[in-house]
């Protein structure tokens, strides 16, 4: 299994490499659209897309992006939760 983290394209950086930016979460990164790119690659600005190691995997549309981020922010804050519970865990068998 492998995750796809969903972001933006912004802009074509290198057409004759199929390199676009990309922007998730707030952090840009170039990724290759080899995978997603059609005869157009100037109609990937503004898409959205599932990024997994460097590469656009698929394109998706808004309201699935939305949706996968605030499942990847849920799954990060249980994350830290369980963290915590156990720091706390072993804090208290330190003192016994």
């Amino acid at each position: 299994m492998c995750l796809g983290i969903p972001g933006r394209i912004t802009a074509i950086t290198d057409p004759a490499r199929l390199m676009a930016m990309a922007e998730v979460s707030g952090v840009r990164r170039e990724v290759n659209v080899a995978c997603v790119a059609g005869a157009d690659l100037a109609g990937l600005v503004g898409q959205w897309v599932l990024i997994h190691v460097g590469f656009a995997m698929s394109l998706i549309d808004e309201d699935e992006a939305e949706k996968t981020l605030e499942a990847l922010r849920d799954l990060g804050e249980a994350q830290e939760t369980l963290q915590q519970m156990a720091a706390g865990d072993a804090a208290l068998e330190g003192t016994t």
